[in-house]
């Protein structure tokens, strides 16, 4: 009998297609069933081949070897998951399978898995697609019942090997140039390299910024039992400051002794509408501003939450609407999340008509994946760890929060006037809470409390005049929130690849982070100096992903963008070897390396600092410190724990100390007391008691039934 080979990108994905397909036969690497065998890949089992694999001379980095063009990029199985890709290429060749479904993550990089597996196999069997948003049983039956011709997805695969072989061909002969040049560890990428430019142009900011001083006035009144703060506005155009303080003097003179005359007063409804569907970078920078968590971290549950609970939709999408096809489905993702603290809003939803309209519903704006939603699979709260209940929290919140009415407000407006000079007043009514009852704490620019009754022509006495004074504030340092908003504006890397750019910037010791602000290091700051200038601004990888989109659709040639960039890695490749410029190591000690006898550098890694081998051959690494989620019993910061062995030590800031021996003797004891919840729960199981059995009034009532 016939049977398909699925190939699926995890074992966790495969074996829930697996189950659903009926297949029972668990065997090493692969399941088989009457009609389907499924199998998988553990990520990517295959990958461009190194520069060595052309020529045995590129193993030692020569300059003079540079630029590496080979005519094309050969591929090799990664020899780590070996035994796996011969799992697969034996279900591919086997005689009874006549057909083989990609089920590998529907985009760019899933398609890219499995196609370089199948040409590495060399087989000509043909290919359907399984194209879905979410692993639930009911969406791999639903894709199943709807299979795609592969050859629909041969031009995304184009695309994703062009963006792979760019990169290598970019990276290696940038990073090698670099590196041998200056013999330091340099590397850059055609995203990496404008993404650090873009953190130096902000650092260069805050440098430069010089702050102005700026004042404004209140002037507090009182009507009835009612104090009001009316804020001075300048007639001209309305500003409530203004950097001349000879200006403000002069106005706060004329007023005094004065009243205040209401001369307008208006009222308008306002309306706000719930914040747009998550796309992932939306929620990686939401969990990063609420939570702290890196953008890596962030996919990482998300991909658990997808993969592994299956209460949440593909996570790398860069859409933040849905198909007109999923709106059938939103009754049943609502009765998923009917639990806990949702029930409220979820029984208003399920007793409504619900209507897909525009603000979230749009085919057009869609293209590999919709926004990311639950799924309509039932979820158990209690299987979520902490981090994982976070993240579902935000989504789940915010996919209610479409379906509900706008927050609707009244706005009143009062003008008064002094001596010519205009007061303002503002105070808001609410009228429906509409999608902000989903949210506790919401940080909002409005003020909502209400306002007295005030008419035109009300005269009012004033308490007092205060002038106002403050500074302008330069711009913020960037942290992996608002790194992730500018890759995204400037159209550098994807939504599946800004998360490892940015960690990959963290283990270069290009960028470090002080709290959750990223400073570019000395070395980041130098590198930018080294490398070509048109590679460390984002228009030029912006035009490489705009190709890259267009290969995907048919209109460009994966080989002539290659041509395009073969030629532009010559050139970078001269202008470095041209380059008078040079590298120096601020961070050298004089700790020298175990293993080669050279001296190591100090770094600051993402967790803590690290002493790193000067010489780029050796790369020797030795952790010093590292921040722990240890708390100091004092100040109640994270400790960081310093030094080797037996000596290790926690510090913290507040100047606390304590010996690694101490602290985890400590942490022992404390297991073995009561904490503050078990405490509060035997109170609260004595007090119980204690109505039962030492009542007067129970045992006198106890009496009076008998």
């Amino acid at each position: 009998m016939r049977k398909i080979l699925v190939l699926a990108e995890k074992p966790s994905v495969g074996r829930d297609i697996a189950r659903v397909l009926g297949c029972k036969n668990d065997k090493n690497g692969y399941i088989e069933g009457p009609k389907y065998i499924v199998t998988w890949a553990l990520g990517h089992l295959v990958t461009l081949a190194d520069p060595e694999s052309y020529d045995e001379k590129y193993r030692n980095w020569n300059i003079e070897d540079l630029p590496i063009l080979p005519n094309y990029l050969k591929t090799v199985v990664i020899k780590k998951t070996s035994k796996q890709f011969n799992v697969v290429k034996s279900q591919i060749n086997r005689d009874d399978v006549n057909e083989i479904v990609i089920a590998t993550d529907a985009g760019r990089e899933g398609e890219l898995v499995a196609r370089w597996i199948i040409d590495k196999v060399k087989t000509s069997k043909p290919l359907k697609r399984l194209w879905i948003s979410s692993n639930t049983d009911k969406a791999i039956k639903d894709g199943f019942n709807k299979l795609k011709d592969g050859k629909e997805y041969d031009n995304l695969y184009y695309s994703a090997i062009a963006r792979s072989e760019a990169d290598w061909v970019v990276g290696i002969n940038a990073t090698r140039a670099l590196t041998t040049k200056y013999n330091a560890q340099l590397s850059c990428g055609r995203v990496q390299t404008p993404t650090l430019g873009m953190i130096l142009k902000r650092e260069d900011e805050i440098r430069k910024f010089k702050p102005k001083d700026y004042y404004g006035i209140e002037v507090n009144t009182i009507k009835g039992n009612s104090k009001l703060k009316f804020i001075w506005q300048d007639n001209k155009n309305k500003s409530e400051s203004t950097f001349s303080e000879n200006k403000i003097n002069s106005i706060i003179e004329k007023i005094n002794d004065n009243k205040l005359k209401i001369i307008e007063v208006s009222e308008s409804t306002k309306k706000k509408y719930s914040p747009q569907l998550y796309d992932l970078t939306e929620l990686q920078r939401d969990a990063n501003r609420i939570f702290g968590y890196s953008a890596k971290e962030t996919l990482s549950i998300m991909q658990k939450l997808y993969e592994h609970h299956k209460i949440l939709t593909y996570p790398r999408t860069d859409s933040r609407y849905l198909t007109e096809d999923i709106v059938d489905t939103l009754k049943d993702r609502i009765k998923a999340v009917n639990v806990s603290d949702y029930t409220r809003i979820c029984t208003k939803l399920l007793k409504s008509k619900l209507i897909g309209n525009k603000s979230f519903v749009d085919d057009s704006k869609v293209s590999d994946h919709h926004a990311i939603i639950p799924t309509e699979e039932r979820v158990f709260l209690g299987d979520l760890s902490d981090k994982e209940r976070k993240i579902y929290d935000l989504v789940v919140k915010r996919f209610l929060s479409v379906l509900c009415p706008p927050y609707e407000y009244v706005q009143t407006i009062a003008i008064g006037e002094i001596e010519g000079e205009q007061f303002s007043l503002k105070g808001n009514k609410i009228i429906n809470l509409g999608w902000k009852e989903n949210y506790k704490d919401i940080d909002d620019e409005e003020d909502y409390d209400s306002i007295p009754d005030l008419k035109k022509g009300d005269i009012l006495d004033i308490s007092r005049i205060n002038k106002t004074s403050g500074k302008t504030n330069p711009p913020s340092y960037l942290n992996e929130g608002t790194i992730l908003t500018s890759m995204e504006k400037n159209n550098l890397g994807t939504v599946a690849t800004r998360a490892d750019i940015i960690e990959k910037l963290f283990n270069s010791f290009l960028v470090e982070k002080k709290g959750k602000e990223i400073h570019i290091t000395s070395k980041g700051r130098q590198l930018l100096d080294l490398v070509p200038s048109d590679l460390k601004t984002p228009e030029l990888t912006a035009k490489w992903e705009c190709k890259l989109n267009h290969i995907s659709k048919g209109k460009l040639s994966k080989d002539v963008f290659l041509k395009e960039i073969n030629n532009y890695s010559k050139d970078i490749v001269k202008e470095i070897k041209n380059s008078d410029n040079k590298f120096k190591h601020d961070n050298l000690t004089r700790n020298k390396c175990p293993e080669c006898g050279k001296y190591m550098l100090e770094v600051n890694g993402k967790k803590g600092k690290m002493l790193v081998c000067e010489d780029r051959e050796c790369n020797t690494r030795k952790t010093i410190s590292q921040v722990t989620n240890s708390r100091c019993p004092n100040c109640h910061k994270k400790l960081e724990l310093k030094g080797e062995g037996d000596g290790r030590i926690f510090v913290c800031k507040c100047g606390y100390r304590e010996k690694l021996s101490a602290f985890n003797k400590r942490k022992k004891e404390e297991k073995n007391k009561a904490s503050k919840k078990d405490i509060k729960k035997y109170l609260k199981n004595q007090n119980k008691n204690d109505e039962a059995f030492n009542n007067p009034f129970a045992e006198a009532l106890l009496k009076l039934k008998k």
